[in-house]
């Protein structure tokens, strides 16, 4: 039986510039549930902010976000719903 997919957001607030690298590779690693991507750079406050629209299952979405919301210095929100 196949798992059952969610579209969503996912919202995520780099406060520490070192830990760019990092993001990237674990979005690198979840390209497949990644539908798109956008990335603002706040400079007055110092900090990135990126917008991610994902497909996937919710155990590959929990995954993305759980490994993001473990570097230091990076907040993670994530909306899901039933598509």
């Amino acid at each position: 039986m196949a798992k059952e997919r969610r579209l969503g957001v996912i919202g995520i607030v780099v406060e520490q510039n070192q830990q760019v690298p990092k993001v990237n590779s674990i979005l690198s690693d979840y390209a497949q549930v990644i539908v798109g991507r956008m990335g603002i750079p706040y400079r007055e406050r110092g900090i990135a902010v990126i917008a991610l629209t994902v497909d996937g299952t919710t155990d590959d979405i929990g995954a993305l976000s759980g490994k993001l919301g473990q570097i230091h210095g990076i907040q993670v929100k994530s909306a899901l719903v039933k598509h």
